[in-house]
């Protein structure tokens, strides 16, 4: 491959090349081995996300049997990713792609967030009362906090000064200052418990899946009031196979332009103008089982709902389809995208599809 240097041209060497890969943690859709076995399954971004290695990883009963991951982070900073089950939260070195340590929390684990610099995890515990507070390095725990809200999904602000808690038993976003590791304040109430959310690059709204709903709910971050109530056009709600909610799964384009939103019943992926409030409808795609999160690209090309469909946001085309060594069908709510020059990670994205417009690149 040529590259420019000082007028001229030069072959790039290995540890120039920047490759991007799709880090897919399985099973990542309860405890399914169907979906793609067991591990972190490497996919390569530019290459039609073909399958690249599995990588094994810790996360076993007394059995020696898979447990189902709850969610996954990574740092390029520390060069480290991180997976949770049920009751533990493992540390691999993304070099050497070595288990570094895994440990369980007192009243389990589901899915957390990290810090922009990779030295902080907010663990949520499994539908309890409280979240870690956890030195990402050591695993060590530093500090709890008790919304009492049946904890389950955590963002950490792009920006680092806010991180939001949404728990199974409350309508309110709870929002904690990671400073002093205290709650801050709350957003809401919305009609119902909070299920997946997501928030936009400045953090001055939130947008809520939320139960008996196939749609979603927008708040203020800053006021923290209920904005608007957004409800799917020309579908109706139907039995879902997982999460007993119709819209388990919403995402923003890294641009902002759009927010996409899962149909489990239908078996599709809604897509809204954000540029709008409250967004409008203006696309439907099938996908090829019932979808229960999607995260994005950083380029925002493209949109990976649970179901292992790569979509082009640009065309809305159903355009590869994650599978495994075997030829397996892969599918996973737990995935996050990794740069790396040579053998160094360069950076990372993250499980949720947030908004990035107002975040340096």
């Amino acid at each position: 491959m040529l590259g420019i240097l000082g007028g001229g041209f030069h072959c790039a060497s290995a540890a120039e090349l920047l490759n991007r890969h799709l880090y897919v943690a399985v099973p990542g859709i309860r405890s399914y081995l169907a979906y793609g076995g067991h591990g972190l399954l490497v996919f390569d971004m530019d290459n039609e996300h073909r399958f690249v290695k599995r990588i094994p990883i810790g996360g076993l009963d007394d059995r020696g049997r898979p447990i189902n991951i709850k969610g996954v982070c990574a740092s390029a900073k520390t060069g480290r990713i991180y997976c949770t089950t049920l009751h533990t939260m493992m540390c691999l070195d993304l070099r050497t792609e070595k288990l570094l340590w895994e440990r369980a929390y007192e009243g389990g684990c589901d899915r957390m967030a990290m810090s922009p610099d990779g030295k902080t995890i907010y663990l949520p515990s499994l539908e309890e009362e409280h979240w870690h507070v956890v030195e990402a390095l050591s695993g060590d725990v530093i500090n709890k906090i008790v919304p009492k809200s049946r904890s389950h999904n955590t963002i950490y602000g792009l920006d680092g000064k806010e991180v939001y808690l949404a728990g199974l038993g409350s309508p309110w976003l709870t929002v904690a200052d990671p400073s002093t590791h205290t709650v801050a304040g709350k957003v809401g109430p919305f009609t119902h418990a909070i299920r997946p959310f997501t928030v936009n690059g400045s953090q001055t709204l939130v947008f809520v899946n939320i139960n008996h709903l196939l749609g979603f709910e927008i708040g203020d971050l800053r006021t923290g009031k209920k904005l608007y109530r957004v409800e799917v056009d020309g579908f109706e709600m139907g039995p879902v196979k997982r999460h007993g909610c119709p819209s388990h799964g919403i995402g923003m384009t890294p641009d902002e332009r759009e927010i996409w939103l899962t149909d489990g019943a239908n078996e599709r992926m809604h897509v809204f103008d954000a540029t709008v409030l409250p967004p409008r409808q203006v696309a439907s795609i099938k996908v090829r089982d019932q979808p229960g999160w999607v995260t994005f690209s950083l380029d925002g090309r493209w949109a990976y709902p649970s179901t292992g469909d790569v979509i082009e946001v640009k065309t809305r085309k159903r355009v590869f389809k994650l599978t495994d060594e075997i030829g397996r069908a892969v599918g996973s709510e737990k995935m996050v995208e990794i740069h790396f020059r040579g053998t160094d990670p360069v950076r990372a994205g993250d499980q949720f599809g947030l908004g990035r417009k107002s975040v340096a690149q």
